[in-house]
């Protein structure tokens, strides 16, 4: 063996080479780089029967003992589905790209569906029909882009209001834009609710606010209301004020909060806008356009029995 081969080094220097690699990985490392700095199979497993590493699965190394962090946990998936063919996706790619409000223990990961892999502990598989131009994030822990990711992890929701809430999400916090959810779901294919999906795309995209209240005003003529009054003119003290649909005979009004409406301070002027006119005897209805996608006959009841009873009362 040459003098200079690393398998010549100390085992403490190769050791402590080890701890310092798997510390870019937050403690661990896989076998593959552990041959990097000298160590084969045989040291692993002297250090492992000694107590100061531990295995994590075939590939996986932990140079420390204890639980695995995120990240860790993270790496360790890759590695053992496979580093070559595998990627962070969905939720846990949402999550490592720092999104916060959403628990999920498991790590997703992606592969090309013609892939042959083998099941991991902790680890959901989920097998795509093509990886799209770009989605991969180039450096790091192998990873979808957050666009994509959201708009997987919305296929892979175990319900319609997880999907919306893991699409809103993500623009919310500004791991990515409304425009580039419109540019992920174009080209990246799901096997469920795909015109779900597309719409609440689109309604988190915006622009899409008109048209939801174009569907609340329809929805209301199915149900026997008549038509409402759009973008009337409400004079207040604070100025001006545009009421999405407005029934004046019931003194009536409705309003469809796009997504845009959920910014901290877009509610703060909305609720200030709402007090202003009910202020005027109006009743005001607020319709989350996400939530009139997921239960339009809910909000439909509660607009039309409004209605009735307002119109009773004043006869």
């Amino acid at each position: 063996m040459d003098a200079k081969s690393p398998h010549r080094e100390p085992v403490r220097r190769r050791r402590e080479r080890s701890r310092a690699l798997a510390d870019e990985f937050d403690g661990v490392v896989s076998r593959g780089l552990l041959r990097t700095v000298g160590v084969d199979h045989r040291m692993v497993r002297r250090e492992v029967a000694a107590g100061r590493w531990a295995l994590h699965g075939v590939q996986t190394v932990a140079t420390v003992t204890g639980a695995l962090g995120p990240l860790a946990h993270r790496w360790r998936a890759v590695w053992e589905v496979g580093a070559d063919i595998a990627a962070v996706d969905g939720v846990t790619a949402l999550q490592h790209a720092g999104m916060t409000g959403f628990d999920d223990d498991v790590v997703h990961v992606s592969v090309k569906h013609t892939a042959e892999v083998c099941p991991v502990d902790g680890v959901h598989l989920h097998k795509v029909v093509r990886r799209v131009d770009g989605e991969l994030v180039a450096g790091g822990l192998p990873r979808t882009r957050p666009a994509v990711a959201a708009v997987r992890a919305a296929h892979w929701a175990v319900s319609d209001p997880q999907a919306a809430l893991l699409l809103v999400m993500p623009v919310q916090q500004r791991l990515c834009t409304g425009a580039q959810l419109l540019d992920a779901v174009g080209r990246v294919r799901g096997r469920s609710r795909r015109a779900f999906v597309r719409q609440v795309v689109s309604d988190v995209a915006d622009g899409a606010h008109s048209l939801g209240e174009l569907d609340v005003a329809a929805a209301c003529l199915r149900r026997g209301l008549p038509p409402p009054a759009r973008q009337t003119v409400r004079r207040l003290p604070d100025g001006r004020a545009y009421l999405d649909l407005e029934w004046p005979e019931a003194r009536l009004v409705v309003e469809v909060d796009g997504t845009g409406h959920l910014l901290a301070l877009a509610t703060s002027d909305d609720t200030l806008r709402q007090n202003s006119v009910a202020l005027g005897a109006s009743l005001v209805l607020r319709v989350g356009l996400l939530g009139w996608r997921l239960t339009p006959e809910a909000y439909l009841d509660q607009i039309c029995a409004a209605y009735w009873h307002r119109v009773q009362r004043s006869a």
